[in-house]
């Protein structure tokens, strides 16, 4: 944690806003000093990304005021909260990946017109905030070529190069191995040193114990705490956030059953930037957890696309319970017993101005009792999503209501509840509980163990050391496409999974 933080920086006052009868933001009041770090923490839908919508510019807020520096901040002008010194990491980057990294901290920067670039001067004030933050990194090389950690600190310099006085973090850590966790928490520590003011969003209470000097909590819209970091626990913040006890799921060790899934020496053509798999042998049995860790974009989605039925093999032997499959499809996988948590809940995991019922169904809406003689049952439909929304505490809309209104948590409790509830024997969970609170994490991770012990074979795909391996009877580690042998439960450390997940554990196996 940080000492000695300063004068006030910035200063939110009676901040409301309303989405028709929904309050997002109920009269908020927050206030953050120079040298200080700040954790922002709240269940899904507690306001915390409304919140930081108004603060940079991207919404209006319908009362209140934003002070910077002790100046008022104009409201809906993200051009003036860049030049009043804001700054923000959110936690998917957005950055140029065929572009250098030069080129990127400069995108947006200089006027269009502007004939040639100024690349040597600059080159060296990258260079010089690099080093006296402690970001190493290579200006000239291109995005795409970097590791997740080095793309961060890309977009913690593109901040910096702007004089960026208030930096927002929306979950730093959730796509680094502990090693580059790690880093980036000494960065931080040396930026506040320097003045920076930092406010820290994130589902790790851990961390948050461990970085932040205090905690603003929201519920329900509203600040409903304030607290020192010192002396306090996970517990007591996640009794906060949730405004009760959270109970955590007993987890006893797996019965394993008969393999339902299997691969032996399977590759997959490449994709994009991603990793493509390099002959990988899994087995996943009935009664177990798999887990899989790793950096993202290192075969995690090759092996997600093929277990969904996007992508075929290219060598390798593949095979569904006792038989490979034929024609393999989504459709191919959805008969087969796959049920598939997506990592993407945008892009593939809902169709965003479809209804919360039209969502629920995408991948059962041909079968009983959503489907008789080919005609739609949308009552039938309607009643499992209302249960969908009960049963798993939606907030923000009802089954009419169009899934693009809801936050990114609440978007993923419906995929979780529409997979779920239809007990599949194979479950392919690709970061499940990315995005969620405390409350809602310990549930999810609660029906994932019932599904199990139900008899369901799960693989359970995160970057998230702490949920793998709290979770999973078994473990692997995935790099550049390659997988490790299985650890079982209790075996490893999450040093030691670090390392393998940087590439160490398969040199050192070779």
């Amino acid at each position: 944690m940080t000492t000695g933080a300063g004068d006030e920086v910035l200063r939110l006052t009676g901040i409301t806003r309303r989405f028709g009868t929904l309050v997002a933001n109920d009269g908020i009041d927050l206030m953050l000093r120079r040298g200080e770090v700040l954790a922002l923490l709240g269940e899904n839908g507690a306001g915390k990304t409304t919140l930081m919508n108004i603060l940079f510019g991207h919404y209006l807020a319908d009362a209140g005021s934003v002070t910077v520096m002790g100046r008022p901040l104009p409201p809906g002008n993200p051009a003036a909260a860049l030049a009043a010194g804001l700054g923000m990491v959110h936690q998917h980057f957005t950055l140029a990946e065929q572009m250098t990294v030069l080129e990127n901290v400069l995108l947006g920067t200089l006027p269009l017109w502007r004939a040639g670039l100024p690349l040597g001067a600059a080159r060296e004030r990258l260079m010089r905030l690099a080093e006296d933050f402690g970001l190493a990194i290579d200006p000239d090389a291109r995005v795409g070529t970097l590791s997740v950690g080095e793309r961060q600190r890309v977009e913690i310099l593109k901040a910096l190069w702007r004089d960026a006085r208030i930096l927002i973090l929306d979950e730093p850590t959730a796509v680094l191995t502990p090693q580059e966790t790690d880093a980036l928490t000494a960065t931080l520590r040396r930026m506040v040193g320097q003045g920076l003011s930092v406010v820290f969003i994130s589902h790790k209470l851990h961390e948050v114990l461990g970085l932040a000097d205090r905690c603003v909590v929201l519920r329900h819209g509203r600040v409903v705490a304030e607290v020192s970091t010192a002396g306090a626990t996970r517990a007591d913040l996640a009794r906060l956030m949730v405004g009760e006890e959270v109970a955590t799921p007993s987890v006893a060790p797996g019965r394993p059953g008969a393999p339902l899934l299997t691969l032996e020496h399977v590759a997959t053509r490449a994709q994009g930037t991603a990793h493509p798999l390099r002959g990988v042998s899994m087995t996943l049995r009935a009664g177990t957890i798999t887990g899989l860790a790793g950096v993202s974009g290192n075969g995690q989605a090759a092996l997600s696309d093929l277990i969904s039925g996007l992508i075929a093999p290219t060598a390798g032997r593949m095979q569904i319970a006792d038989a490979p499959p034929r024609g393999w499809s989504p459709r191919a996988a959805v008969a087969a017993g796959i049920a598939r948590i997506p990592e993407d809940r945008h892009k593939t995991g809902t169709v965003a101005d479809f209804t919360l019922t039209e969502n629920a169904i995408l991948e059962t809406y041909a079968r009983a009792p959503f489907s008789r003689r080919g005609w739609m049952d949308w009552r039938a439909a309607r009643d499992f999503c209302t249960r969908l929304i009960a049963a798993y505490d939606l907030r923000g809309s009802g089954p009419e209501g169009r899934i693009r209104l809801l936050s990114g948590g609440n978007m993923q409790k419906l995929i979780l509840g529409r997979v779920l509830e239809h007990h599949p024997r194979i479950i392919l969970a690709n970061q499940p509980v990315r995005g969620l609170d405390v409350g809602a994490i310990a549930y999810v991770h609660g029906r994932l163990l019932a599904a199990r012990d139900d008899g369901a074979a799960i693989l359970l795909i995160s970057e998230d050391l702490d949920e793998i391996m709290t979770l999973s009877d078994d473990i692997h580690v995935i790099s550049e496409g390659r997988l490790s042998p299985a650890f079982p439960r209790g075996t490893m450390t999450t040093a030691d999974l670090g390392l393998w997940m940087a590439g160490q554990g398969f040199a050192d196996a070779a």
